[in-house]
């Protein structure tokens, strides 16, 4: 029941990659900064949404 010629995308994949990497960040921050863990969150989510519309022109 595979659609034959189906164009993956990798959208989801950016913005969770983008959400991992900056929960991980805010973490290792969360002692210092104890915002960080928010700020590094958004961040990621932010890259995630940058790197997807670069993704999509292609």
């Amino acid at each position: 029941m595979d659609k034959p010629n189906k164009k993956e995308d990798k959208s989801t994949w950016a913005i969770g990659g983008g959400l991992l990497i900056g929960i991980g960040a805010g973490i290792f921050y969360i002692r210092t900064y104890p915002l960080g863990l928010v700020a590094f969150t958004l961040i990621g989510i932010g890259l995630g949404l940058i790197i997807t519309s670069v993704i999509s022109r292609k």
